[in-house]
């Protein structure tokens, strides 16, 4: 299991060993969601939810060097300046599977909107450089900042083992960023919880 970076509001960020329990947000259940257009189950209702339910994206579906925009628009969430890839790189490597999201075509930035408010997002992280989390309200205004204090990738001298999971909770967050500042990042096992 990874480990997880938190920052909330004006805390300094902490890395901790720490497993990202359902129980911790007394999850019932978590629904993979697939990028696949065919797929015979159907979408959840975010409105009709009534115990809290984690959304984790499928990465697999998605083609090599696929802009990943509205694929999962379906189960909730749409994304900007967002590529499938699968790394080639050693310093990046996956959590599961092969594909992981990057930034792109603008590095170091990755953006998420949910189109019903959600409570938690999170995602394994690797990352050049230091890599700030952001939750923003319907008004864009901040909710809460996380942040990986520095670079974790693999076969370096980095403290900080990579596929490290990054999370942030708030009420009502309805957008994320991922941020780098021009360093290179990639996410996988995105999830999020209504």
């Amino acid at each position: 299991m990874g480990k997880q970076a938190t920052l909330q509001s004006n805390k300094l960020p902490t890395i901790e060993d720490a497993k990202f329990a359902l129980d911790k947000f007394n999850i019932q259940s978590e629904i993979k969601a697939s990028a696949w257009q065919g797929q015979v189950e159907s979408a959840i209702d975010p409105a009709g939810v009534t115990v809290p339910t984690y959304i984790c994206l499928d990465l697999e579906d998605l083609k090599y060097f696929e802009a990943v925009e509205r694929q999962y628009e379906r189960w909730g969430v749409i994304f900007h300046n967002s590529l499938a890839i699968q790394p080639s790189n050693p310093a990046f490597p996956t959590y599961s599977g092969l594909t992981v999201l990057m930034g792109a075509p603008k590095s170091g930035f990755l953006e998420a909107t949910f189109l019903r408010p959600v409570n938690s997002v999170s995602a394994f992280v690797t990352s050049s450089q230091r890599l700030v989390l952001s939750a923003y309200d319907r008004d864009h205004q901040l909710l809460a900042q996380t942040a990986l204090p520095g670079s974790n990738l693999a076969n370096s001298d980095s403290t900080i083992s990579p596929n490290t999971l990054l999370s942030i909770t708030g009420n009502n967050i309805y957008s994320i960023t991922f941020c780098a500042f021009d360093g290179q990042f990639t996410l996988d096992r995105f999830r999020f919880c209504f």
